[in-house]
């Protein structure tokens, strides 16, 4: 197998189409939804979750079989079924519009995978075994979420409001650059998380005090 391109994608305005609403299908849609896609979902069955979801006006939902034309118009389709002949069958569809798909659990039908994703704020860290060990990925995650804790992502939201403004200063290129590595260490980040600790316990102390 040749070398997978990692990338994070942009999906917003873009067509997604999602087949089967069942456990599976309720967790591909669940981590589409912030994406801004308009998604599109097509099952026979749906979870009540998902119902809920179609309800609320975040999703589409179609209760009827798949049909090839439910394809068209589509950027991406993600396959969730039990149906190994349908799943075949959407995937050489997709192959022949240029539709990109992954069909779920099924690595020879997929282009391209769902990583293992650590999330704090906008702080991703995404891993990948190209479908071979998901639970190599999962465990790996798992260390990186010890790691990298949740004040990462209010750092990095910080750092991201402090890079605008070194960019926009008088400095040369170098003393910028310098400036938002030094800003991008550790030891930044540890100084960050102690003062928003001591920001925090003063406001508690305050209100204890009134």
């Amino acid at each position: 197998m040749t070398s997978l391109f990692p990338m994070f994608m942009k999906l917003e305005g873009r067509q997604v189409l999602v087949v089967g609403a069942g456990n599976v299908g309720e967790q591909k849609i669940d981590g589409l939804l912030g994406t801004g896609a308009r998604l599109r979902v097509v099952a026979l069955e749906a979870s009540a979750a998902v119902r809920e979801w179609a309800c609320q006006g975040k999703i589409e939902l179609d209760l009827r079989p798949y049909t090839n034309d439910d394809l068209h118009g589509a950027f991406l389709v993600v396959v969730a079924t039990a149906s190994r002949t349908l799943n075949e069958r959407i995937y050489h569809e997709a192959q022949r519009l240029g539709v990109l798909c992954n069909v779920v659990d099924v690595p020879d039908l997929c282009d391209f995978f769902y990583p293992s994703v650590v999330r704090r704020g906008d702080l991703q860290i995404a891993v990948s075994t190209a479908g071979q060990s998901p639970s190599l990925a999962q465990k790996i995650r798992q260390q990186l979420e010890k790691q990298f804790g949740p004040g990462y992502g209010t750092w990095v939201s910080e750092l991201g409001e402090t890079r605008k403004q070194i960019l926009a200063s008088d400095l040369d290129k170098e003393q910028k650059l310098e400036l938002l590595h030094s800003l991008a260490s550790r030891e930044a980040f540890e100084a960050a998380l102690a003062t928003h600790h001591e920001l925090a316990t003063e406001l508690t102390g305050q209100g204890e005090t009134a």
